[in-house]
């Protein structure tokens, strides 16, 4: 009989049973217990993804939130800030004062201050966010020699409470002086003139509004309601010397030019003048302005730039 017949015999097949059956025995176990891991692991599978779920809808949410208080869904303009742009703004905001440690500060709190401002004034403050805490930042950094304040052209007076609000945060006692010409909406030489994204009107009622939220400094700003070129304009507020003078009108190479003369004979020695969007390609009659100016007889030395903004000591 050959090996096969011998493996089809009866009595092989009676002796090999209990060897098949054992083998039969181990392959089922191992088939079950790959079945139940692949349960299990279906299982877990479907809890990771059920928490996958809630943790996205909360982010969403958590988002959400975030973006009514500072992104464009909530303000029009946002105030997200991003990692480099702020480590830019400190580098700036160090060179002109000479002390990063404090530049840091002040930008952190500027920043703190005008998502307070916004959210509780009227209105907004004009600016990109790495500009607005520039200038926030810096000024009281830079030791102006006196308390006095002038801010021409001011939309809703709410740069200036918190420009207010920094220089009591530095041991000053500011007084604020506006010149704006409260046109109901903000003017400038080559746009349209349009209602304000807020939806707030442009008007006196709105900045005193927002000058209150400084406290007894902002409440008792001077406002003087014109056009910073008129001469009647310039009378009723040219009789102080200014420690701080912050150019933000007339956008216009022109306009510019004449708010720096006029800068230049009410500015107190060692006063610090800062040019509003200095730099912004938006609005390149600036620049050519304080350009002109600075290669002419001048008080001004140029003492730098931060964000979109130029800084100037009067002799």
């Amino acid at each position: 009989m050959n090996s096969r017949s011998l493996l089809r015999s009866s009595v092989s097949r009676r002796l090999l049973r209990p060897v098949a059956d054992l083998i039969d025995q181990r392959i089922e176990r191992r088939v079950r217990s790959a079945v139940a891991r692949t349960a299990a692991h279906r299982d877990q599978d479907g809890r990771d993804t059920e928490r996958l779920v809630r943790d996205v809808e909360l982010l969403r949410r958590r988002q959400l939130t975030f973006e009514l208080l500072l992104g464009p869904r909530g303000r029009g303009i946002s105030r997200m800030v991003a990692e480099a742009p702020l480590d830019r703004l400190h580098a700036e905001v160090a060179a002109l004062a000479g002390d990063r440690e404090a530049a840091v500060r002040n930008v952190a709190a500027a920043f703190r201050l005008l998502v307070a401002l916004e959210s509780l004034g009227v209105g907004r403050i004009a600016g990109g966010t790495m500009n607005i805490c520039g200038k926030l930042g810096a000024i009281p950094l830079l030791d102006p020699p006196n308390d006095e304040i002038l801010e021409i052209g001011t939309l809703y007076g709410m740069f200036s409470a918190g420009l207010v609000r920094m220089m009591e945060r530095d041991g000053r006692s500011p007084g604020l002086t506006i010149v704006d010409p409260f046109a109901g909406v903000q003017l400038q030489p080559g746009t349209a003139q349009r209602p304000d994204p807020t939806g707030a009107p442009v008007d006196e009622h709105a900045v005193r509004t927002n000058l209150a939220l400084a406290g007894p400094a902002g409440a008792a700003a001077r406002i003087q309601r014109g056009f910073s070129e008129d001469p009647a304009t310039r009378a009723a507020v040219s009789d102080r010397a200014y420690g701080v003078i912050v150019v933000d009108g007339d956008h216009s190479e022109q306009g510019v030019a004449q708010d720096l003369e006029w800068a230049e004979e009410i500015a107190a020695p060692g006063a610090v003048v800062v040019l509003d969007d200095y730099g912004d390609p938006n609005w390149p009659g600036i620049k050519q302005a304080l350009d002109k100016h600075l290669a002419g007889r001048t008080r001004f030395t140029y003492l730098g730039k931060a964000a979109h903004s130029a800084y100037l000591r009067a002799a």
